[in-house]
């Protein structure tokens, strides 16, 4: 895997941290993905930019003894040219403790399998995120939903 300073952004595109001005992006981006709406602080991400708009975007949560690679997006017709790849990378080198985050779907599990990422049970996350994930437990147990919670070893 390439680190993030390898890889080749398209041209007119910049890889930089998040800043006040981009929580509306943010916000939007990660509304239209629908995913967890939940905990969009602005400090946490990192973004993609082309031509004065964000395109992509990623955060890392922290939690007690935990961190979470969270709210990874990439706008739909910048897709396919490892912009996801780039941001994930980038928070997998700055994460500082146990690495995790929960995906549905299997395209997404084999996505964050080729990162490092790999399988775990709810069991075995950290309390901390234990009590973040429990509704995602709890609707794959009930209703069947495709969510699987998955863990990156630090080095």
């Amino acid at each position: 895997m390439k680190r993030t300073s390898e890889l080749v952004l398209p041209k007119g595109c910049i890889f930089r941290k998040a800043t006040s001005k981009d929580t509306s992006s943010i916000r939007w981006l990660v509304f239209k993905a629908k995913l967890d709406p939940t905990q969009l602080r602005w400090q946490q991400f990192w973004v993609i930019e082309c031509d004065n708009h964000i395109i992509a975007c990623g955060q890392l949560r922290n939690f007690i003894e935990a961190q979470e690679l969270g709210s990874l997006v990439v706008t739909k017709k910048w897709r396919n040219r490892s912009l996801g790849i780039a941001i994930a990378q980038h928070l997998i080198e700055q994460a500082t403790q146990p690495l995790y985050l929960e995906c549905l779907g299997k395209k997404l599990v084999n996505y964050y399998t080729k990162l490092g990422f790999v399988t775990i049970d709810f069991e075995d996350l950290p309390p901390s995120l234990k009590s973040k994930f429990k509704l995602s437990q709890l609707g794959k147990k009930i209703i069947g939903i495709p969510v699987t919670f998955m863990k990156h070893e630090i080095g």
